[in-house]
This record gives structure tokens, sequence and C-alpha cells, in this order.
């Protein structure tokens, strides 16, 4: 099992611990991502983690749900009224803390998957295809990602830790596609990067610059490029133009282009 997939997985762990004792009443409660509910946030993360074991087992399987999406939402239909109707099509639907429970299993049968895998083998995705690594990434962050409106509901402060480096590199790794997502180009080169990690080490990105450059923690720019926090409501430093044009813009994962509140 390679680090990723570890840090997947202990990201499912920390989310789990939050979400594992809600009823089904607190697992109805309302966030301030799109007006989701807990339980629409686990079903998501738990929808996307199946999609990710048949991308990896069965590729020909992937592509024909992802079309299915696809169809539904060009007749109408939202994501997450597709996510939930195709969960609830399983033996005995999928809601309340029977959701949260199928979520974790499954989140270990991914990472089992994953695991056993060579890290630069290719699945497919909704955009183009990607390697094992960065696939597993994706999870993580995704987990983490939607996992904030979760604690920040339940009013609970979240404990990080140094696993939040591969979602600033899948930030780093993602700068042109900040841009191009909104059919424009970089106004220049990617920026320096002097980031703080939750351990306090100092993490660099980038080629050494006084004009062009990021300083901060390292937990809010992965909050920034996983629009779960403004940059304006964060403790980064921007130097020059790119850097705030960039921030303004930053998004890490696919999809229509969409901007933080």
């Amino acid at each position: 099992m390679f680090e990723q997939v570890q840090d997947f997985l202990d990201e499912t762990e920390a989310l789990a611990a939050l979400v594992r004792p809600l009823d089904a009443d607190a697992l109805a409660l309302e966030t301030r991502f799109k007006g989701w509910t807990v339980a629409d946030i686990v079903g998501h993360l738990h929808f996307w983690n199946r999609a990710a074991i048949l991308a990896a087992t069965e590729p020909a399987g992937f592509r024909a749900l992802f079309a299915r999406a696809m169809q539904a939402i060009q007749g109408g239909q939202s994501l997450r009224g597709f996510e939930a109707q195709t969960l609830n099509q399983t033996p005995g639907g999928l809601t309340g803390p029977a959701l949260v429970a199928a979520w974790i299993a499954d989140a270990r049968v991914l990472a089992d998957h994953m695991g056993r895998a060579d890290p630069k083998d290719r699945v497919p995705w909704a955009g183009p295809d990607m390697s094992v690594r960065s696939c597993i990434t994706a999870r993580q962050m995704e987990t983490w990602a939607h996992g904030q409106a979760v604690f920040d509901r339940l009013g609970r402060p979240r404990v990080e830790t140094d696993r939040i480096k591969n979602i600033v590199h899948l930030g780093v790794n993602t700068f042109a596609w900040s841009f191009q997502v909104r059919k424009a180009s970089p106004p220049g080169p990617m920026p320096f990067l002097a980031l703080t990690a939750p351990s306090g080490a100092v993490w660099t990105w980038g080629e050494e610059s006084a004009e062009s450059r990021i300083d901060g923690p390292a937990v809010a720019f992965a909050q920034v490029v996983a629009q779960t926090r403004h940059v304006a409501d964060t403790d980064l430093k921007l130097t020059g133009p790119v850097a705030e044009a960039w921030m303004a813009n930053a998004q890490c994962f696919a999809g229509t282009a969409f901007a933080a509140e």
C-alpha cells in the first residue's frame, strides 16, 4: 500500500469518527454547502468511491455509469439526485446510519484495490484518464473538502495532519487548469510557494521569487484550492498579480468553473 492510499484511509476514518455516532436526525442537518445535508455529503462521497472502484476493476462499467450520469443531468436531473437515486436502487436502499456504514466499508474496499495496483497504472475518470496515485489522491481531497462542511455544521474543530500535502500538491498541479476551466490562460508562471505544514515543516514549490509568491499555512492553501474557504478568509500572503489571480480562481477538481464564496 503506497502512501496516498493510507492517507485516503486516514482521511476517511477522521470524518467517519465524526459522523458514525450521528442518528438519522443529525444526518439530515443541512450544511452551508449548497444546502446539502450531512447524509447528502456522505452519499456523494460513497457514490464516487464506488465509481472509483469500478474505474479500477471494471473500466467499461465506470464509463457506462458516467454516461448514465451525464444523460440524467442533460435531462434535467441534478447530479446529487442521480447519486441518491442510484444508491437507493441497491438492495434495501441506503439511508441514515446504514449509508454511513456502507461508505466506510466501500472506502476500505477502494483502498484495497488501489493499494494492490501499480500507482502509475491508468484508470478512467470524469475527465482524462488519470494515474491510480492521482485517483486516490483526488478521493482524499474530496473526502477532506466535503468533510469540512460537516465539521463546520457540527461546530467541531478538525485536527489537521501533514497528509494535507497531497491536496496541496494537487492544487499545484492544477495551476493551469484553474484558468483553463474559465477559458483563460495563466497570466504568468506559477508563483513560488512557501507553506507551513501542520507539523511546522516548510514546504516549497516552484522557483524562488520575491515578486511572485504565496506564503502561509499549507492548510489555508488547500482550503482555497479545494474551495472550502475564500482566500480573503485565510492567512495566506499573496505577492504579485499572478498569485492574486490564481487564488481568486483556484480549482483543484474537474467539472465546470466554480468559485468559493
